[in-house]
């Protein structure tokens, strides 16, 4: 006898709206979803895709009104909850386009609440282009299940950052001088935490003093090689997560 199709269908393209969803809702599509949905995954009448708001979980949606440049997805049932992620921020100083990118994108992956990019003194880039960050991290996020985007929040200046750091959680900073082993430091301080990455030329001996100060803070080794910024936040946040955060009580789906 053969096995009972898994519904929603795995292969079911999932796309993010910001249309609240619920069900009975009618979630109109246009520009590049419509493309993508008509053009590049060929969707048809009926046809089911995956939605997600942010907020209400995941639901299925059938297609309708099917036209050149836009259709109409109305949701049918929730197939998936609203997701909780651990209390976890990466703070990161931006780097050059593409790598930032990339960080964005694995924080997202990884499961990541919010993402802050830090501007230090030794940054190359100054400057970052929000709304290319914000669609990196709803690309990552449809295409690795999540149900809800990581915070993108503005960017802040170290001082800034430091002065108004919330009593109630951990700061893990990477120095490249020394600290305590990641593992050890993670384990000895479980509950809301946050990795302060610094950019390519690493944080200057004012920076790291101060970052010292802050009674939450607690300098980690990533090891014995000089890692670049990208490669140490992503290495790190991966670390955590296996430690302290969601991956040990995961299951498959």
């Amino acid at each position: 006898m053969p096995a009972t199709p898994a519904w929603p269908p795995r292969s079911a393209p999932r796309l993010f709206v910001e249309t609240a969803l619920g069900e009975g809702v009618a979630v109109p599509i246009d520009g590049n979803g419509a493309h993508y949905l008509i053009s590049v995954m060929r969707v048809r009448e009926g046809d089911v895709v995956l939605l997600f708001d942010g907020a209400s979980g995941e639901w299925a949606a059938q297609a309708e009104q099917i036209r050149k440049r836009d259709l109409v997805l109305r949701c049918t049932a929730q197939t998936r909850p609203p997701e909780t992620v651990p209390d976890f921020w990466l703070c990161a100083a931006p780097i050059k386009k593409g790598r930032i990118d990339l960080v964005a994108e694995k924080a997202c992956e990884l499961g990541v609440a919010r993402l802050v990019p830090v501007l230090t003194e030794r940054c190359v880039v100054d400057k970052l282009n929000a709304d290319r960050l914000q669609a990196h991290l709803v690309e990552a996020a449809e295409q690795c299940g999540r149900t809800a985007l990581p915070a993108l929040a503005e960017m802040v200046g170290l001082p800034a950052l430091l002065k108004s750091w919330p009593e109630e959680r951990v700061l893990f900073f990477a120095d490249e001088l020394g600290g305590v082993p990641l593992k050890d430091a993670f384990a000895a301080n479980p509950g809301p935490a946050a990795l302060l990455i610094g950019p390519e030329g690493g944080f200057t001996t004012g920076e790291r003093e101060a970052i010292r100060a802050v009674p939450q803070a607690r300098p980690i080794s990533l090891g014995p090689r000089i890692l670049r910024a990208e490669t140490a936040a992503i290495a790190a946040t991966a670390a955590w997560m296996s430690q302290n955060g969601d991956w040990t009580s995961c299951e498959t789906k």
